[in-house]
């Protein structure tokens, strides 16, 4: 008989309920415990207890912050265990009756009737670099506030400024002699100094995390193959390697770009068909490295001639920037891929060619080909 487990995760405790079959447990089962070790080697205890009396054990718990812990945790104790998609079960968040042990019995009840939606958890490794790009990202927005602070008093006090005076060190330099010229601004150039310290030791940060990164991925083969596109460099090949991990789990490409969340929404009633913007479902990061990866495209100079760059500027005349855009980073999401399924380094060649715009007699005659 196999025994189902829903679990109400929190960061100081967790609350189980168990059916065994169709059968619910006395409420008196029902059971809260700390996230300490001693809560969770006697819910261990518990798990294998069940499965020394011969049941299997399912166990079924919501996407948190300590979710991987737990599941590698009950893992060890031999139970199987569905991390739940929150997105797609809007059950508990939509629920008028709210606690603890409702939630928890509401995630055994759909767990016994096999209607969980799954999420995907990534391996430790991922994690890790994960981890690294989000805080490579944070701290490259506080070097931009940063510069930002600094062109705003240049600015209020009458200075010449240019945005690309204060990309090298001796760029913020000059700036620094400029104010120390003028034996009024002391103060400020007091500030402009240590903000130009606080930058230098974030950009060190910055360029340590890379080559972290750096050193974490150079063997890895799906890195290697995403920089043989043209245009793509290692930051956009790190992040698209981070969100996407497995490129086995998606069946095929418009699955992947869905995963992206560069596909539109459709809604499909009767004989009305509408087709609205992106559903921006997948992860942010994944959505931007491909953006990135077509303007990384565009700027080279040997690209015009691709197809993808040929019905970017179609588009852009019609439908404006931003959507073309998209369209293009949906495509080469698609393109990826394609490139990471059949292992496949990136050929130029084969993105040559001159887009032609079809009608719509000319898309039914080339869905029949």
């Amino acid at each position: 008989m196999t025994v189902y487990i829903g679990v109400d995760l929190h960061k100081t405790q967790f609350t189980v309920h168990v059916r065994v079959g169709d059968k619910v447990e006395a409420l008196s089962e029902i059971k809260q415990y700390p996230t300490t070790s001693e809560g969770y080697t006697a819910f261990l205890a518990r798990i294998a207890k069940y499965k020394a009396d011969g049941h299997e054990v399912k166990l079924g718990v919501e996407s948190t912050g300590n979710t991987r812990f737990f599941k590698n945790q009950v893992e060890k104790a031999g139970a199987e265990v569905t991390v739940i998609n929150t997105l797609k079960f809007r059950v508990i968040n939509e629920s008028t009756k709210k606690t603890d042990k409702y939630d928890a019995s509401t995630i055994s009840e759909f767990l016994a009737k096999d209607m969980l939606p799954q999420s995907y958890v990534c391996n430790a490794e991922t994690e890790n670099l994960r981890r690294l790009l989000k805080s490579r990202e944070r701290l490259v927005r506080s070097i931009v506030g940063q510069k930002n602070e600094v062109h705003a008093l240049l600015v209020s006090m009458g200075l010449s400024d240019e945005l690309r005076s204060l990309q090298s060190k001796k760029g913020r330099q000059k700036v620094l002699d400029t104010l120390l010229s003028h034996s009024d601004l002391v103060l400020e150039a007091q500030s402009v100094k240590l903000m130009f310290q606080i930058i230098d030791q974030m950009t060190e940060s910055v360029k340590t995390i890379e080559k972290q990164l750096a050193e974490l991925t150079k063997d890895d083969e799906m890195v290697n193959r995403l920089m043989t596109i043209r245009g793509c460099g290692k930051i956009t090949a790190w992040i698209i390697r981070a969100y996407t991990e497995d490129i086995g789990r998606f069946a095929s490409a418009k699955k992947y770009a869905a995963f992206c969340g560069l596909v539109p929404w459709v809604q499909d009633s009767n004989e009305t068909v509408h087709h609205g913007k992106i559903t921006k479902r997948g992860p942010q990061e994944l959505r931007t490295a491909y953006v990135q990866l077509v303007l990384g495209i565009r700027r080279c100079g040997d690209t015009s001639g691709w197809r993808i760059m040929q019905r970017l500027d179609y588009m852009k005349k019609n439908k404006g920037s931003g959507k073309s855009i998209i369209a293009a980073a949906r495509k080469m999401a698609e393109i990826t891929w394609a490139l990471l399924t059949e292992k496949q380094d990136f050929d130029s060649n084969r993105m040559l060619g001159k887009y032609k715009p079809m009608n719509l007699v000319d898309q039914a005659l080339a869905a029949i080909h």
